[in-house]
Protein backbone atom coordinates (compact mmCIF):
# COMPACT_ATOMS: atom_id res chain seq x y z
CA UNK A 1 0.00 0.00 0.00
CA UNK A 2 2.98 2.30 0.38
CA UNK A 3 4.68 4.28 -2.34
CA UNK A 4 8.50 4.25 -2.22
CA UNK A 5 8.67 7.82 -3.55
CA UNK A 6 5.66 9.08 -1.63
CA UNK A 7 7.63 10.76 1.18
CA UNK A 8 9.48 12.97 -1.28
CA UNK A 9 6.27 13.65 -3.17
CA UNK A 10 4.47 14.55 0.04
CA UNK A 11 7.25 16.87 1.15
CA UNK A 12 7.27 18.64 -2.21
CA UNK A 13 3.50 18.86 -2.23
CA UNK A 14 3.41 20.22 1.32
CA UNK A 15 6.11 22.86 0.87
CA UNK A 16 4.37 24.01 -2.30
CA UNK A 17 0.95 24.29 -0.69
CA UNK A 18 0.76 28.00 -1.41
CA UNK A 19 1.78 27.59 -5.06
CA UNK A 20 -0.57 26.92 -7.96
CA UNK A 21 -1.21 23.44 -9.36
CA UNK A 22 0.22 23.17 -12.86
CA UNK A 23 -0.87 19.66 -13.87
CA UNK A 24 -4.58 20.52 -14.21
CA UNK A 25 -6.42 22.51 -16.86
CA UNK A 26 -7.85 25.66 -15.35
CA UNK A 27 -11.34 25.71 -16.82
CA UNK A 28 -13.56 27.04 -14.01
CA UNK A 29 -14.30 30.76 -14.01
CA UNK A 30 -16.17 32.70 -11.34
CA UNK A 31 -19.62 31.71 -12.61
CA UNK A 32 -18.60 28.04 -12.94
CA UNK A 33 -17.10 28.04 -9.43
CA UNK A 34 -20.22 29.64 -7.97
CA UNK A 35 -22.32 26.98 -9.70
CA UNK A 36 -20.22 24.29 -8.01
CA UNK A 37 -20.93 25.90 -4.62
CA UNK A 38 -24.66 26.38 -5.27
CA UNK A 39 -25.11 23.05 -7.04
CA UNK A 40 -23.37 21.04 -4.32
CA UNK A 41 -25.43 22.70 -1.59
CA UNK A 42 -28.93 22.40 -3.06
CA UNK A 43 -30.02 18.77 -3.07
CA UNK A 44 -33.31 17.55 -1.63
CA UNK A 45 -32.92 18.64 2.01
CA UNK A 46 -34.60 22.04 1.71
CA UNK A 47 -37.72 20.33 0.38
CA UNK A 48 -37.99 17.95 3.36
CA UNK A 49 -36.14 18.84 6.59
CA UNK A 50 -38.30 21.81 7.61
CA UNK A 51 -41.04 19.37 8.65
CA UNK A 52 -38.87 17.63 11.24
CA UNK A 53 -37.35 20.94 12.35
CA UNK A 54 -40.81 22.42 12.89
CA UNK A 55 -41.81 19.46 15.07
CA UNK A 56 -38.64 19.88 17.16
CA UNK A 57 -38.93 23.67 17.54
CA UNK A 58 -42.71 23.94 17.71
CA UNK A 59 -43.25 27.42 16.26
CA UNK A 60 -42.91 29.32 12.94
CA UNK A 61 -40.68 31.99 14.45
CA UNK A 62 -38.14 29.55 15.82
CA UNK A 63 -38.17 27.57 12.56
CA UNK A 64 -37.11 30.71 10.70
CA UNK A 65 -34.62 31.54 13.47
CA UNK A 66 -33.04 28.09 13.14
CA UNK A 67 -32.59 28.59 9.39
CA UNK A 68 -31.16 32.06 10.03
CA UNK A 69 -28.65 30.50 12.46
CA UNK A 70 -27.70 27.94 9.81
CA UNK A 71 -27.25 30.76 7.33
CA UNK A 72 -25.05 32.74 9.71
CA UNK A 73 -22.81 29.76 10.45
CA UNK A 74 -22.57 28.76 6.79
CA UNK A 75 -21.70 32.23 5.46
CA UNK A 76 -19.25 32.93 8.29
CA UNK A 77 -17.60 29.55 7.67
CA UNK A 78 -17.36 30.22 3.93
CA UNK A 79 -15.87 33.69 4.44
CA UNK A 80 -13.28 32.22 6.80
CA UNK A 81 -12.44 29.40 4.37
CA UNK A 82 -11.88 32.04 1.71
CA UNK A 83 -8.58 33.05 3.31
CA UNK A 84 -7.32 29.46 3.37
CA UNK A 85 -8.47 28.86 -0.20
CA UNK A 86 -6.74 31.99 -1.50
CA UNK A 87 -3.61 31.18 0.50
CA UNK A 88 -3.41 27.52 -0.60
CA UNK A 89 -5.20 27.15 -3.95
CA UNK A 90 -4.38 23.46 -4.34
CA UNK A 91 -6.42 20.42 -5.30
CA UNK A 92 -7.71 18.78 -2.14
CA UNK A 93 -8.95 21.92 -0.40
CA UNK A 94 -9.87 21.21 3.21
CA UNK A 95 -7.58 18.17 3.34
CA UNK A 96 -4.63 20.44 2.47
CA UNK A 97 -5.65 23.12 5.00
CA UNK A 98 -5.77 20.63 7.87
CA UNK A 99 -2.51 19.02 6.81
CA UNK A 100 -0.71 22.36 6.65
CA UNK A 101 -2.24 23.85 9.80
CA UNK A 102 -1.83 20.81 12.06
CA UNK A 103 -0.30 17.64 10.62
CA UNK A 104 -0.75 15.02 7.89
CA UNK A 105 -2.67 12.89 10.40
CA UNK A 106 -5.44 15.47 10.73
CA UNK A 107 -5.61 15.88 6.97
CA UNK A 108 -5.85 12.12 6.56
CA UNK A 109 -8.60 11.75 9.17
CA UNK A 110 -10.67 14.30 7.28
CA UNK A 111 -9.96 12.65 3.93
CA UNK A 112 -10.68 9.20 5.40
CA UNK A 113 -14.07 10.28 6.74
CA UNK A 114 -14.85 12.22 3.56
CA UNK A 115 -14.16 9.32 1.21
CA UNK A 116 -15.49 6.56 3.46
CA UNK A 117 -18.81 8.18 4.34
CA UNK A 118 -19.34 11.95 3.96
CA UNK A 119 -18.86 12.39 0.21
CA UNK A 120 -19.67 8.88 -0.97
CA UNK A 121 -22.56 8.41 1.45
CA UNK A 122 -24.05 11.70 0.33
CA UNK A 123 -23.61 10.70 -3.32
CA UNK A 124 -25.45 7.43 -2.59
CA UNK A 125 -28.24 9.22 -0.70
CA UNK A 126 -28.72 11.85 -3.40
CA UNK A 127 -28.72 9.20 -6.15
CA UNK A 128 -31.42 7.15 -4.41
CA UNK A 129 -33.34 10.39 -3.76
CA UNK A 130 -33.27 11.03 -7.51
CA UNK A 131 -34.51 7.49 -8.16
CA UNK A 132 -37.35 7.74 -5.62
CA UNK A 133 -38.74 10.87 -7.23
CA UNK A 134 -38.23 9.33 -10.68
CA UNK A 135 -40.55 6.61 -9.37
CA UNK A 136 -43.34 9.21 -9.07
CA UNK A 137 -43.22 9.50 -12.85
CA UNK A 138 -42.33 5.88 -13.68
CA UNK A 139 -44.13 3.41 -11.36
CA UNK A 140 -41.76 0.56 -12.35
CA UNK A 141 -39.14 2.30 -10.20
CA UNK A 142 -40.04 1.35 -6.64
CA UNK A 143 -38.18 0.41 -3.48
CA UNK A 144 -40.19 -2.80 -3.06
CA UNK A 145 -39.76 -3.95 -6.67
CA UNK A 146 -36.73 -6.20 -6.32
CA UNK A 147 -34.36 -7.52 -8.95
CA UNK A 148 -32.48 -9.19 -6.08
CA UNK A 149 -34.60 -9.71 -2.96
CA UNK A 150 -33.03 -8.76 0.40
CA UNK A 151 -30.32 -11.21 1.46
CA UNK A 152 -29.92 -11.01 5.24
CA UNK A 153 -26.39 -11.33 6.56
CA UNK A 154 -27.24 -10.41 10.18
CA UNK A 155 -30.30 -9.64 12.28
CA UNK A 156 -30.46 -5.98 11.34
CA UNK A 157 -28.78 -5.84 7.92
CA UNK A 158 -29.34 -7.11 4.40
CA UNK A 159 -28.25 -6.60 0.80
CA UNK A 160 -30.74 -6.00 -1.99
CA UNK A 161 -31.15 -4.56 -5.46
CA UNK A 162 -34.48 -2.87 -6.10
CA UNK A 163 -35.33 -0.91 -9.22
CA UNK A 164 -34.86 2.27 -7.15
CA UNK A 165 -31.38 1.16 -6.15
CA UNK A 166 -30.60 0.21 -9.76
CA UNK A 167 -31.53 3.69 -11.01
CA UNK A 168 -29.45 5.25 -8.22
CA UNK A 169 -26.41 3.19 -9.20
CA UNK A 170 -26.97 4.01 -12.87
CA UNK A 171 -26.97 7.73 -12.06
CA UNK A 172 -23.69 7.40 -10.15
CA UNK A 173 -22.15 5.46 -13.06
CA UNK A 174 -23.33 7.99 -15.64
CA UNK A 175 -22.02 11.05 -13.80
CA UNK A 176 -18.77 9.31 -12.90
CA UNK A 177 -18.22 8.48 -16.57
CA UNK A 178 -19.03 11.99 -17.82
CA UNK A 179 -16.62 13.49 -15.32
CA UNK A 180 -13.82 11.18 -16.46
CA UNK A 181 -14.24 12.70 -19.94
CA UNK A 182 -12.80 16.00 -18.74
CA UNK A 183 -13.56 19.10 -16.73
CA UNK A 184 -15.55 20.65 -19.57
CA UNK A 185 -18.18 17.89 -19.38
CA UNK A 186 -18.57 18.30 -15.63
CA UNK A 187 -18.62 22.10 -15.93
CA UNK A 188 -21.36 22.15 -18.57
CA UNK A 189 -23.57 19.64 -16.69
CA UNK A 190 -23.06 21.56 -13.45
CA UNK A 191 -23.95 24.93 -14.97
CA UNK A 192 -27.05 23.67 -16.78
CA UNK A 193 -28.54 21.73 -13.89
CA UNK A 194 -27.60 24.23 -11.18
CA UNK A 195 -29.16 27.07 -13.18
CA UNK A 196 -32.27 24.93 -13.74
CA UNK A 197 -32.67 23.89 -10.11
CA UNK A 198 -32.06 27.41 -8.85
CA UNK A 199 -34.90 28.42 -11.15
CA UNK A 200 -37.00 25.57 -9.73
CA UNK A 201 -36.45 26.78 -6.14
CA UNK A 202 -37.33 30.32 -7.20
CA UNK A 203 -40.44 28.92 -8.89
CA UNK A 204 -41.42 27.14 -5.66
CA UNK A 205 -40.98 30.37 -3.72
CA UNK A 206 -43.04 32.41 -6.19
CA UNK A 207 -45.74 29.74 -6.34
CA UNK A 208 -46.10 29.82 -2.56
CA UNK A 209 -45.86 33.57 -2.02
CA UNK A 210 -47.78 34.79 -5.09
CA UNK A 211 -50.25 32.00 -5.92
CA UNK A 212 -50.51 30.09 -2.65
CA UNK A 213 -50.96 33.02 -0.26
CA UNK A 214 -53.30 31.69 2.42
CA UNK A 215 -54.67 34.44 4.65
CA UNK A 216 -55.56 31.96 7.38
CA UNK A 217 -52.08 30.39 7.36
CA UNK A 218 -50.42 33.82 7.32
CA UNK A 219 -52.48 35.01 10.26
CA UNK A 220 -51.89 31.82 12.22
CA UNK A 221 -48.16 31.58 11.51
CA UNK A 222 -47.02 35.19 11.46
CA UNK A 223 -49.65 36.54 13.84
CA UNK A 224 -48.34 34.20 16.54
CA UNK A 225 -44.73 33.44 15.69
CA UNK A 226 -43.44 32.06 18.97
CA UNK A 227 -46.14 30.00 20.72
CA UNK A 228 -45.22 26.26 20.69
CA UNK A 229 -47.57 23.95 18.77
CA UNK A 230 -47.85 20.23 19.35
CA UNK A 231 -45.56 17.96 21.34
CA UNK A 232 -42.15 19.63 21.60
CA UNK A 233 -40.43 17.14 23.91
CA UNK A 234 -36.77 16.69 22.96
CA UNK A 235 -35.93 13.98 25.48
CA UNK A 236 -38.00 12.84 28.47
CA UNK A 237 -38.15 15.73 30.92
CA UNK A 238 -36.91 18.37 28.45
CA UNK A 239 -39.25 20.36 26.23
CA UNK A 240 -38.79 23.24 23.80
CA UNK A 241 -41.47 25.12 25.77
CA UNK A 242 -38.77 26.04 28.34
CA UNK A 243 -35.89 28.44 27.70
CA UNK A 244 -33.16 25.81 28.07
CA UNK A 245 -35.19 23.26 26.11
CA UNK A 246 -35.60 25.78 23.30
CA UNK A 247 -31.85 26.34 23.24
CA UNK A 248 -31.29 22.58 22.96
CA UNK A 249 -33.98 22.32 20.26
CA UNK A 250 -32.28 25.04 18.21
CA UNK A 251 -28.99 23.16 18.40
CA UNK A 252 -30.53 19.76 17.64
CA UNK A 253 -32.51 21.12 14.69
CA UNK A 254 -29.25 22.22 13.06
CA UNK A 255 -28.58 18.59 12.13
CA UNK A 256 -31.15 18.88 9.33
CA UNK A 257 -30.56 22.46 8.22
CA UNK A 258 -26.75 22.34 8.33
CA UNK A 259 -26.79 19.09 6.34
CA UNK A 260 -29.09 20.74 3.76
CA UNK A 261 -26.66 23.66 3.51
CA UNK A 262 -23.52 21.52 3.55
CA UNK A 263 -20.99 20.80 0.75
CA UNK A 264 -20.26 24.49 0.10
CA UNK A 265 -16.59 23.61 0.70
CA UNK A 266 -16.51 21.35 -2.38
CA UNK A 267 -15.17 24.16 -4.56
CA UNK A 268 -11.97 24.11 -2.49
CA UNK A 269 -11.32 20.53 -3.63
CA UNK A 270 -11.23 21.71 -7.25
CA UNK A 271 -8.94 24.70 -6.60
CA UNK A 272 -6.35 23.31 -9.02
CA UNK A 273 -8.81 23.86 -11.89
CA UNK A 274 -10.12 27.32 -11.03
CA UNK A 275 -8.98 30.33 -13.02
CA UNK A 276 -7.51 33.09 -10.84
CA UNK A 277 -8.12 30.96 -7.72
CA UNK A 278 -6.84 33.65 -5.33
CA UNK A 279 -9.81 35.78 -6.38
CA UNK A 280 -12.47 33.43 -7.68
CA UNK A 281 -12.59 30.84 -4.89
CA UNK A 282 -13.27 33.31 -2.03
CA UNK A 283 -15.76 35.16 -4.23
CA UNK A 284 -17.57 31.99 -5.28
CA UNK A 285 -17.80 30.85 -1.65
CA UNK A 286 -19.35 34.18 -0.63
CA UNK A 287 -21.70 34.46 -3.62
CA UNK A 288 -22.76 30.81 -3.57
CA UNK A 289 -23.49 30.49 0.15
CA UNK A 290 -25.32 33.84 0.34
CA UNK A 291 -27.46 32.89 -2.66
CA UNK A 292 -28.42 29.48 -1.29
CA UNK A 293 -29.12 30.69 2.25
CA UNK A 294 -31.30 33.48 0.85
CA UNK A 295 -33.27 30.94 -1.21
CA UNK A 296 -33.62 28.60 1.78
CA UNK A 297 -35.06 31.34 4.00
CA UNK A 298 -37.49 32.42 1.27
CA UNK A 299 -38.55 28.81 0.67
CA UNK A 300 -39.48 28.46 4.34
CA UNK A 301 -41.44 31.69 4.17
CA UNK A 302 -43.26 30.24 1.15
CA UNK A 303 -44.17 27.17 3.19
CA UNK A 304 -45.49 29.33 6.03
CA UNK A 305 -47.64 31.63 3.88
CA UNK A 306 -49.21 28.64 2.11
CA UNK A 307 -49.70 26.01 4.83
CA UNK A 308 -50.98 26.17 8.41
CA UNK A 309 -48.15 25.26 10.78
CA UNK A 310 -49.58 21.85 11.69
CA UNK A 311 -49.50 20.94 7.98
CA UNK A 312 -45.84 21.96 7.83
CA UNK A 313 -45.13 19.81 10.90
CA UNK A 314 -47.01 16.78 9.57
CA UNK A 315 -46.52 16.94 5.82
CA UNK A 316 -46.83 13.41 4.35
CA UNK A 317 -43.41 11.73 4.43
CA UNK A 318 -42.05 15.14 5.54
CA UNK A 319 -42.38 16.39 1.95
CA UNK A 320 -43.35 19.92 2.90
CA UNK A 321 -42.44 21.38 -0.52
CA UNK A 322 -44.73 18.86 -2.22
CA UNK A 323 -47.53 19.77 0.20
CA UNK A 324 -46.98 23.45 -0.65
CA UNK A 325 -47.24 22.86 -4.39
CA UNK A 326 -50.24 20.57 -3.88
CA UNK A 327 -51.99 23.44 -2.11
CA UNK A 328 -51.22 25.72 -5.07
CA UNK A 329 -51.76 23.20 -7.88
CA UNK A 330 -54.09 20.49 -6.54
CA UNK A 331 -53.26 17.10 -8.02
CA UNK A 332 -50.09 18.34 -9.73
CA UNK A 333 -47.89 19.13 -6.73
CA UNK A 334 -46.30 15.68 -6.47
CA UNK A 335 -45.44 15.58 -10.17
CA UNK A 336 -44.05 19.12 -10.27
CA UNK A 337 -41.97 18.54 -7.16
CA UNK A 338 -40.70 15.20 -8.49
CA UNK A 339 -39.37 16.89 -11.63
CA UNK A 340 -37.84 19.72 -9.58
CA UNK A 341 -36.09 17.38 -7.17
CA UNK A 342 -34.82 15.16 -9.99
CA UNK A 343 -33.19 18.22 -11.58
CA UNK A 344 -31.84 19.31 -8.20
CA UNK A 345 -30.39 15.93 -7.19
CA UNK A 346 -28.87 15.32 -10.65
CA UNK A 347 -26.95 18.60 -10.48
CA UNK A 348 -26.04 18.09 -6.83
CA UNK A 349 -24.53 14.67 -7.49
CA UNK A 350 -22.54 15.96 -10.43
CA UNK A 351 -20.89 18.55 -8.20
CA UNK A 352 -20.21 16.04 -5.42
CA UNK A 353 -18.70 13.49 -7.80
CA UNK A 354 -16.58 16.08 -9.60
CA UNK A 355 -15.15 17.55 -6.38
CA UNK A 356 -14.65 14.46 -4.21
CA UNK A 357 -12.12 12.81 -6.51
CA UNK A 358 -9.83 15.85 -6.18
CA UNK A 359 -9.53 15.22 -2.44
CA UNK A 360 -8.49 11.60 -3.03
CA UNK A 361 -6.03 12.89 -5.67
CA UNK A 362 -4.31 15.09 -3.06
CA UNK A 363 -4.21 12.23 -0.55
CA UNK A 364 -2.73 9.88 -3.13
CA UNK A 365 -0.03 12.43 -3.98
CA UNK A 366 0.92 12.34 -0.31
CA UNK A 367 1.11 8.54 -0.35
CA UNK A 368 -2.04 8.22 1.78
CA UNK A 369 -4.37 6.68 -0.80
CA UNK A 370 -4.11 4.34 -3.77
CA UNK A 371 -1.36 5.60 -6.09
CA UNK A 372 -3.59 5.39 -9.15
CA UNK A 373 -5.91 8.03 -7.65
CA UNK A 374 -3.01 10.50 -7.77
CA UNK A 375 -2.63 10.33 -11.55
CA UNK A 376 -4.48 12.35 -14.16
CA UNK A 377 -5.87 10.72 -17.29
CA UNK A 378 -5.57 12.07 -20.84
CA UNK A 379 -8.46 14.47 -20.14
CA UNK A 380 -6.42 15.99 -17.25
CA UNK A 381 -8.79 14.73 -14.54
CA UNK A 382 -8.16 12.07 -11.85
CA UNK A 383 -9.89 9.23 -13.71
CA UNK A 384 -8.98 6.46 -11.28
CA UNK A 385 -9.96 8.64 -8.33
CA UNK A 386 -13.36 9.20 -9.92
CA UNK A 387 -13.75 5.48 -10.58
CA UNK A 388 -12.86 4.46 -7.01
CA UNK A 389 -15.20 7.10 -5.58
CA UNK A 390 -18.02 5.96 -7.88
CA UNK A 391 -17.56 2.28 -7.06
CA UNK A 392 -17.67 2.86 -3.31
CA UNK A 393 -20.68 5.20 -3.56
CA UNK A 394 -22.49 2.63 -5.71
CA UNK A 395 -21.72 -0.09 -3.16
CA UNK A 396 -23.19 2.05 -0.36
CA UNK A 397 -26.51 1.99 -2.22
CA UNK A 398 -26.82 -1.79 -1.72
CA UNK A 399 -26.72 -2.50 2.06
CA UNK A 400 -30.05 -2.15 3.89
CA UNK A 401 -30.92 -1.82 7.53
CA UNK A 402 -33.76 -4.04 8.76
CA UNK A 403 -36.15 -3.61 11.69
CA UNK A 404 -37.50 -7.08 12.65
CA UNK A 405 -40.29 -5.53 14.76
CA UNK A 406 -41.86 -3.65 11.85
CA UNK A 407 -40.31 -5.72 9.05
CA UNK A 408 -39.23 -2.56 7.27
CA UNK A 409 -36.02 -1.76 5.43
CA UNK A 410 -33.92 1.36 5.63
CA UNK A 411 -30.64 2.36 4.01
CA UNK A 412 -27.24 1.93 5.62
CA UNK A 413 -25.89 5.19 4.16
CA UNK A 414 -28.68 7.09 5.96
CA UNK A 415 -27.42 5.77 9.30
CA UNK A 416 -23.82 6.56 8.38
CA UNK A 417 -24.71 10.12 7.39
CA UNK A 418 -26.58 10.59 10.67
CA UNK A 419 -23.44 9.43 12.45
CA UNK A 420 -20.96 11.69 10.65
CA UNK A 421 -22.82 15.01 10.50
CA UNK A 422 -21.32 15.86 13.89
CA UNK A 423 -17.91 14.61 12.74
CA UNK A 424 -18.12 16.87 9.68
CA UNK A 425 -18.85 19.78 12.02
CA UNK A 426 -15.75 18.89 14.06
CA UNK A 427 -13.61 19.20 10.93
CA UNK A 428 -15.17 22.55 10.04
CA UNK A 429 -14.30 23.84 13.52
CA UNK A 430 -10.76 22.44 13.26
CA UNK A 431 -10.23 23.98 9.83
CA UNK A 432 -11.23 27.45 11.00
CA UNK A 433 -9.07 26.95 14.09
CA UNK A 434 -6.32 26.24 11.55
CA UNK A 435 -6.83 29.75 10.21
CA UNK A 436 -5.73 31.12 13.60
CA UNK A 437 -2.82 28.69 13.80
CA UNK A 438 -1.53 29.57 10.32
CA UNK A 439 -1.73 33.28 11.13
CA UNK A 440 0.69 32.53 13.96
CA UNK A 441 2.96 29.91 12.34
CA UNK A 442 3.09 31.45 8.85
CA UNK A 443 2.62 35.18 9.45
CA UNK A 444 4.50 36.17 6.29
CA UNK A 445 2.65 33.85 3.88
CA UNK A 446 0.90 35.58 1.01
CA UNK A 447 -2.81 36.09 1.80
CA UNK A 448 -4.55 37.58 -1.24
CA UNK A 449 -7.79 37.58 0.76
CA UNK A 450 -8.04 37.92 4.53
CA UNK A 451 -11.00 36.55 6.48
CA UNK A 452 -13.66 39.20 7.01
CA UNK A 453 -13.82 40.41 10.60
CA UNK A 454 -10.82 38.39 11.79
CA UNK A 455 -10.48 37.36 14.59
CA UNK A 456 -14.04 37.98 15.85
CA UNK A 457 -16.01 36.51 12.92
CA UNK A 458 -14.08 33.22 12.61
CA UNK A 459 -14.15 32.91 16.41
CA UNK A 460 -17.94 33.34 16.27
CA UNK A 461 -18.15 30.27 14.04
CA UNK A 462 -15.94 28.20 16.36
CA UNK A 463 -18.00 29.14 19.41
CA UNK A 464 -21.36 28.60 17.69
CA UNK A 465 -20.47 25.30 16.03
CA UNK A 466 -18.76 23.97 19.17
CA UNK A 467 -21.85 24.75 21.22
CA UNK A 468 -24.04 22.86 18.75
CA UNK A 469 -21.59 19.94 18.85
CA UNK A 470 -21.64 19.80 22.64
CA UNK A 471 -25.45 19.72 22.70
CA UNK A 472 -25.54 17.00 20.03
CA UNK A 473 -23.09 14.82 21.96
CA UNK A 474 -25.19 15.18 25.11
CA UNK A 475 -28.72 14.94 23.69
CA UNK A 476 -28.23 12.94 20.47
CA UNK A 477 -25.66 10.44 21.74
CA UNK A 478 -26.81 7.54 19.58
CA UNK A 479 -26.13 9.43 16.34
CA UNK A 480 -23.03 11.40 17.31
CA UNK A 481 -20.61 9.10 19.14
CA UNK A 482 -20.58 6.51 16.30
CA UNK A 483 -19.40 9.28 13.97
CA UNK A 484 -16.47 9.98 16.26
CA UNK A 485 -15.66 6.26 16.23
CA UNK A 486 -15.60 6.27 12.39
CA UNK A 487 -13.12 9.16 12.49
CA UNK A 488 -10.90 7.48 15.11
CA UNK A 489 -10.79 4.24 13.13
CA UNK A 490 -8.76 6.23 10.64
CA UNK A 491 -5.87 6.62 13.12
CA UNK A 492 -4.51 3.04 12.81
CA UNK A 493 -5.20 3.13 9.07
CA UNK A 494 -3.06 6.27 8.78
CA UNK A 495 -0.12 4.68 10.57
CA UNK A 496 -0.41 1.56 8.41
CA UNK A 497 -0.70 3.48 5.16
CA UNK A 498 1.63 6.45 5.66
CA UNK A 499 4.94 6.39 3.78
CA UNK A 500 7.66 4.71 5.78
Amino acid sequence: MTNPTAEAARAAFSTGATALDTEFRRGLGLYDSTMVVVGSMIGSGIFIVSADMSRTLGSPGWLLAAWALTGLLTVVGALSYGELAAMMPRAGGQYVYLREAFSPLWGFLYGWTLLLVIQTGTIAAVAVGFARYFGVLVPWIAEDRYLVSPIHFSTGYALSLSTTQLVGIALIALLTWTNTRGLEWGRIIQNIFTTAKTGAVIGLILAGVVLGWNSGAVAGNFGDLWTPRGNVDIVPGLTAATSFGLFVALCVSQTGSLFSADAWNNITFTAGEVKEPHRNIPLSLALGTCTVIGLYLLANIAYLVTLPFDQVQHAPSDRVATATLDAVFPGLGATLMAVGIMISTFGCNNGLILAGARASYAMARDGLFFRAAGRLNDAKVPGWGLALEGLWAAFLVLPRTYDPATRTYGNLYSNLLDYVISAALIFYVLTIAGLFRLRRTQPDAERPYRALGYPAVPALYIVGASTILLVLFVYRTATTWPGLVIVLLGVPVYFLWRPK
